[in-house]
């Protein structure tokens, strides 16, 4: 494991907590954040960008 992933903030999907280093199994993680709150809003952040990539398919498809 890197260093910075030791100091890294990751989201659990499973349990919805953040937690600071990767201490549970890789599959139920988002990350690496560099910040606690950027971890906290994970979801958030995926959703965006998953509205947005649609947007521009959507937009290449025209």
């Amino acid at each position: 494991m890197a260093d910075t992933e030791r100091t890294a903030w990751f989201y659990n999907v499973s349990t919805g907590e953040v937690e600071h280093g990767p201490q549970s199994l890789g599959r139920t993680l988002m990350g690496p954040y560099g910040t606690r709150e950027d971890a906290q809003h994970a979801l958030e952040t995926a959703r965006a960008r998953t509205r947005a990539w649609d947007e521009a398919e959507r937009e290449d498809e025209a």
